[in-house]
């Protein structure tokens, strides 16, 4: 994901605050589920030669490909045969196509006009560009105009290692016999690999695949089979539909699959033998959605079958090839005993996606990929909306709040963020697309056009665009186009053309801060807006056509999240019409489905926080979310001081909900990481423990049944962080549950594992804590080890992590090296008590250490790592004298930039805390005084803040 560039000592929290952020349904390796390819081409260049775009002087009508292929044995090698019918649209004495890592062609072409011979045709290939160029060897040959022709190609290739293209993957069976398999991942210019052909996406044309394989082995592809042409080894299918090219795929294995069938349409799960029990889950979430998304689109599934895979070994994540969409195995298997909630939800959500594609991006593709977001952009928006319709129960667009949407505002704030319809042209650009600008940040605005035009004109717009435009390829210009003609047909009123109010946000970078402005006395206000940047102090002059709304003290009511006002592309506008009394609060954005941030004056923030105080009910859950985010964000970025988001989140104590507690966490998880150190950190925990310890006692360790489905997502949130700053209600509960576990067998939930093994080891009994040491060493799953890991690092007695830290030196307890060199960060990224006991454990062990690895440097990388959580000058002097004494007496186990990264990484810590810690301890120690005294629960008393205001006045001017 993009980052974006502060020049102050705020960048660490903002950085912090990205890591921090729970992902729940989408992956953190790379941060996009979808990252389909990785290659990487030179740089374009203007002039012809840097043309990576085919000429246009043909184009194809319908492909028939066959393939050779022994992967059952692990050979690498196929061969394969293409025949392309295609149109000479100009006259031309040569044609091209494109081709990756392919050879030995032997190319001929005949006209379907009239009665020939086959021409042969010469082979030239440019592998910059990838082209393949065909010139009939007789140079008097040349393709007329308006012609029509069949090419015919033989050639050779060898299955991919690196999950691109067509390539082998393998997996492992409990009787460690290793199974090979063929599969794709075209997209997005890969399905030349497989096949020379016109690799882009609007060349859109009928395939008909065959597969030769082993008879042991079965073939899957985007259609039926062909029965009649189908015999044993040898696998046909039917001719697809016109479509592009990267969205072929085929798969030879010896898969297993579970089916199912619903409205008429066939659906099916692929994996590995032995996991039918895993794929249940996956079918019926397939069959609810598929069923979901027809409804609400009005335009039936195309194709007669549905399928989906699980690959072993899969870099994309997810990718919806039409009639057989695929997975990594992760993404796709569930069972109630093992798998977490969390992740049955990311299945359905990953599958809407997928399946949401079938008519984004299937159905209709895209022009080129300049347009990436117009079907990444609707994948994204209805994987959530999906949902919602086949799972209501979940109500999961708090999960979207608290991912894709504060994801999008988060990277959008950048500098450097680029729009979302945005031209590229080489292999190596178009991949880079795959990220927040073609993903959440489309999805968010049209999230936000679902609401402002109302879901009746969006769902008939979507409906025109997609019923319009069905086997064919188009640009953002159609969709406007579709959703005009919708909101004319239903007499949606808009200010201006829904092409001019859309492109505002498609064709530049970033979204409007809204400065709130109220006139008190007259019951008015002012809406203002400039681009929002993480560098307050950066110049623009950027406007949008921006839909408002607004709910009032007077008028609570968040149903209706139509548009009442438009800030028409212009720096601001006067909101006359409100007639608000001075004492009610104000609201703007109505659940939240705008895409921008909302900046309050003081006045205002203070009702709110009363309000939420007193009757948080009052402000919807996404609403109550986004207030404290927003807040906290212009806290970092210097636009509001400390005592006004504190006022907001001692309103916590009366939170329910799952959304605003998971932003909550974010924000004081990232306090947390900085405070821990400080002699005032009880002043912190004290605040966080006065605020979760009602929601958590109610909810406790155990699911209960029946309970509101986010509720486990909640628990999840709540255990962390009560655990975290110290809560003793959260380490007795978590204790006894593990115990119960460890010596009784009761079931520990799966979702809530991770966090019980963790909360339930910071204060526990020594023989608790080397059962579970003893347990690590024993196991041989390498889930179950992790989870050991991790956990036993969370405790907070020294002795214990004495203990544990000690064991990477014994090479009979069956650690692997990379083990050994992990127990360290398991520790000291948790408290301030492992952080010390790691000091401790290296000042007397270090060369030790240093020698467990001898390629890595693990000391090198401890020094580097401890460092990144030195948060007082204290450790600050322990670490420094640590780093001199190994760099004088074991030069050879570190690295020469050593003592400048441990230096440049303290000083950001330290710096923060120059800006943030004596006004947070300020406000916080006023707020426990007041709560020790016994006084009624005010947000902030009028001492607090002046104290507050005085003390970061100081910190501005010193």
């Amino acid at each position: 994901m993009a980052m974006w560039l502060l020049n102050s000592s705020l960048l660490l929290l903002l950085l912090a605050a990205v890591s921090l952020q729970a992902r729940l349904i989408l992956p953190q390796d790379d941060g996009q589920l979808e990252t389909k390819e990785q290659f990487f081409a030179t740089p374009r260049d203007d002039i012809d030669e840097g043309n990576y775009r085919l000429p246009n002087n043909t184009a194809p009508e319908s492909y028939k490909v066959e393939l050779w292929t022994n992967v059952h044995s692990g050979a690498r090698d196929f061969n394969g045969s293409v025949q392309i019918d295609l149109q000479v649209l100009e006259l031309s004495s040569s044609i091209t196509l494109h081709y990756r890592q392919t050879s030995n062609f032997t190319a001929s072409i005949i006209s379907r006009d009239e009665v020939a011979q086959a021409i042969e045709l010469d082979v030239a290939t440019d592998t910059v560009r990838e082209f393949l160029t065909l010139t009939p060897k007789l140079a008097t040959v040349t393709f007329a105009a308006n012609t029509n022709w069949t090419l015919s190609i033989d050639y050779n290739g060898t299955l991919r290692g690196d999950m691109g293209g067509f390539y082998i993957s393998s997996y492992t069976d409990d009787d460690s016999t290793v199974h090979y398999l063929a599969t794709t991942q075209f997209e997005s210019t890969n399905a030349r690999h497989a096949f020379p052909c016109y690799d882009e996406p609007a060349r859109r044309a009928n395939f008909t695949i065959t597969i030769h394989h082993d008879p042991s082995y079965k073939a899957i592809s985007n259609m039926p089979e062909d029965a009649a042409a189908t015999s044993s080894g040898v696998t046909a299918f039917q001719t697809t539909p016109k479509m592009s090219t990267y969205l072929v795929a085929f798969i030879v294995s010896d898969f297993e699959s579970t089916g199912g069938e619903l409205n008429g349409l066939p659906q099916r799960v692929f994996s590995r033998k032995g996991k039918q029990d895993q794929q249940e889950w996956a079918l019926w979430s397939g069959l609810v959605v598929e069923s979901s998304l027809a409804g609400y689109f009005g335009v039936p599934f195309a194709l007669p079958k549905l399928d989906q895979a699980g690959i072993p070994d899969f870099s994309a994540g997810a990718m919806e090839n039409w009639g057989l969409a695929t997975y990594r195995e992760q993404y796709m298997w569930w069972n109630k005993q093992n798998s977490t909630i969390n992740q049955k939800t990311n299945i359905a959500n990953i599958i809407g996606h997928e399946y949401a594609h079938m008519w984004f991006g299937d159905l209709v593709s895209i022009k080129w990929w300049t347009y990436l977001w117009l079907k990444e952009g609707f994948a994204t928006l209805f994987s959530y909306e999906s949902n919602d319709i086949a799972f209501p129960e979940w109500n999961t667009y708090q999960i979207y709040h608290v991912n894709d949407y504060n994801s999008a505002l988060l990277n959008d704030a950048a500098g450097a963020a680029t729009p979302m319809t945005h031209y590229v042209q080489t292999p190596s650009e178009i991949s880079s697309r795959y990220n927040t600008f073609s993903y959440a940040k489309p999805a968010s605005v049209l999230f936000m056009f679902k609401n402002a035009w109302t879901d009746s004109v969006f769902r008939l717009g979507l409906n025109k665009y997609l019923t319009k435009n069905q086997f064919n390829s188009c640009d953002e210009w159609d969709l406007f186009e579709s959703l005009q003609e919708a909101a004319n047909e239903q007499g949606l009123s808009l200010p201006t053309t829904v092409a001019n109010i859309f492109s505002s946000w498609s064709q530049q970078a970033g979204y409007p801060l809204l400065t709130v402005e109220r006139n008190y006395d007259a019951g008015t206000f002012t809406v203002k807006q400039q681009r929002y940047l993480a560098d307050k102090d950066a110049a623009n002059q950027n406007t949008w056509y921006v839909p408002i709304n607004f709910a009032t003290a007077s008028s609570p009511d968040y149903r209706n999240t139509s548009a009442s006002h438009y800030l028409l592309n212009i720096s601001e506008v006067a909101i006359t019409d409100a007639q608000i009394a001075s004492d009610d609060w104000l609201i703007l954005n109505k659940q939240s489905s705008g895409y921008y941030r909302i900046l309050y004056d003081n006045q205002n923030y203070q009702l709110l926080a009363q309000v939420l105080a007193d009757q948080p009910y009052k402000i919807h859950v996404r609403n109550r979310a986004q207030l404290l985010y927003d807040t906290y964000i212009f806290l970092t970025s210097g636009r509001l001081n400390h005592s006004t988001l504190f006022d907001l989140l001692s309103y916590l104590k009366n939170e329910t909900e799952y959304a605003p507690w998971s932003t909550a966490n974010t924000i004081l998880t990232v306090f947390d990481r900085y405070l821990r150190g400080d002699e005032q950190y009880s002043q912190f925990t004290s605040f966080v423990v006065q605020q979760i310890d009602g929601i958590f006692n109610r909810l406790g360790v155990n699911e209960i049944p029946g309970e509101h489905y986010l509720n486990n997502y909640l628990r999840v949130v709540l255990i962390s962080l009560a655990c975290q700053v110290g809560s003793e209600s959260c380490y007795e509960q978590s204790a006894l549950k593990l115990k119960q576990f460890l010596l009784n067998g009761i079931h520990i939930e799966a979702t809530i594992r991770t966090q019980t093994f963790c909360g339930g080891l910071r204060k526990t009994e020594d023989d608790i804590f080397n059962l579970v040491l003893q347990n690590l060493g024993a196991s041989s799953d390498a889930t179950d080890r992790s989870l050991f890991v991790s956990s036993l690092g969370c405790s907070q007695v020294p002795s214990q992590l004495e203990t544990f830290f000690s064991s990477s030196f014994n090479e009979s307890n069956g650690l692997t090296d990379s083990e050994r060199t992990s127990l360290l960060n398991a520790a000291y990224s948790r408290s301030e008590v492992g952080l010390t006991a790691s000091l401790d454990f290296l000042e007397s062990n270090w060369r030790d250490y240093a020698q467990l690895n001898g390629s890595t440097k693990p000391l090198d990388l401890a020094l580097r790592g401890i460092a990144t959580y030195v948060v007082s000058t204290k450790q600050q002097t322990r670490l420094n004298a640590l780093v001199e004494d190994v760099k004088t007496n074991g030069p050879e186990y570190v690295n020469d930039d050593l003592s400048t990264v441990v230096d440049s990484r303290v000083k950001a810590n330290l710096d923060w805390l120059a800006v943030h810690r004596d006004p947070l301890i300020s406000w916080l120690a006023a707020y426990n005084t007041v709560k020790d005294n016994g006084s009624p629960a005010l947000t902030t008393s009028l001492a607090t803040i002046l104290a507050s205001a005085l003390t970061l006045l100081l910190w501005q001017l010193f």
